[in-house]
């Protein structure tokens, strides 16, 4: 009898546990963009280190303002535009600025690469150039090198940072190319990771300088616009109306506009003060005595396409 209540009891015992439960299936794995390491000395080092090098070698018509030659008049003028934006960035936290136009073929693009020229010219100051039209890029053809891997490369995962940008040998310049070619750019720069990028690239350059579409024609610079610090409008001299700079600036979403460049001035409008700016020299002549000597420089306003 008793064997009987011992085999009711450790019956009713096992009717009481729980019925044994299914494994928890495995967590869901979320796969994002390759960001930027930390802002540390240790990661900037590392990660500029491992960016591949290029030659200076620019294409014959890239328009491009010559350190030989300081003192010719387009040079002056945009070691001025770099002075006030210094000036500017001793005042507040401006790293990240977007070069743009409101119409095509106001020369945007010459105004953007000319301008990180200028800034590479001071000792130690980093500026990364990048071509964020990524419709109609044209970086990659000025400065003769791949537009693969670039932005786009970057942005779908596709490629790490390091990959990505390219070190003019000699210079503080680095290049971001565009990348390969997407059906849907403006889709792809609304991803968060556009943002991340603009706001860890400052921990490494002491200026990033965008070149994007024209601001009438494509809404990528008035997304572009608000994820940086400050827009410059490029307007050309004969090509530029009042009307388009109305609504090209009314467009913007957020009143961040540093300035307007003026483009396309041919001699005696923009450039006359340089018709008097000559460079004086002296050397001794036949009795020993040293003479002045005036080296007139001469000017001229580049025509571009872009």
């Amino acid at each position: 009898m008793s064997r009987v209540h011992d085999a009711l009891r450790k019956a009713g015992t096992e009717l009481e546990q729980p019925p044994p439960q299914p494994p928890a299936p495995p967590a869901a794995v979320e796969v994002v963009a390759p960001v930027l390491p930390p802002s540390s000395p240790g990661a900037l080092s590392d990660l500029l280190s491992r960016v591949p090098e290029i030659p200076f070698h620019p294409a014959p018509d890239a328009l491009l303002i010559d350190p030989s030659r300081p003192y010719e008049a387009p040079t002056e003028e945009f070691r001025t535009l770099r002075t006030r934006l210094n000036h500017l960035q001793s005042l507040q936290p401006i790293h990240t600025t977007i070069i743009t136009s409101a119409s095509p073929t106001e020369g945007k693009s010459f105004s953007a690469v000319n301008l990180a020229l200028a800034q590479a010219q001071l000792a130690g100051n980093l500026v990364l150039l990048a071509d964020f039209d990524l419709r109609r890029p044209v970086l990659h053809s000025l400065f003769r090198c791949d537009r693969s891997p670039g932005v786009t490369d970057y942005l779908l995962g596709k490629a790490q940072l390091h990959e990505v940008i390219r070190h003019v040998a000699g210079t503080n310049l680095y290049l971001l190319p565009a990348g390969e070619a997407v059906i849907n750019p403006l889709e792809l720069l609304n991803l968060k990771e556009v943002k991340q990028l603009l706001d860890e690239l400052p921990s490494l350059f002491n200026w990033v300088i965008l070149d994007s579409p024209p601001l009438l024609f494509a809404a990528d610079a008035n997304l572009l616009s608000t994820l940086c610090h400050g827009t410059i409008l490029v307007v050309r001299v004969g090509a530029t109306t009042v009307d388009s700079v109305t609504r090209a600036m009314q467009s913007l979403c957020q009143n961040n506009m540093l300035g307007i460049i003026v483009n396309g001035a041919r001699r005696g409008e923009l450039y006359s003060k340089y018709s008097y700016y000559n460079t004086y020299y002296a050397h001794p002549d036949a009795e020993g005595k040293h003479s002045r000597h005036v080296a007139e420089v001469e000017e001229a306003a580049p025509e571009d396409e872009d």
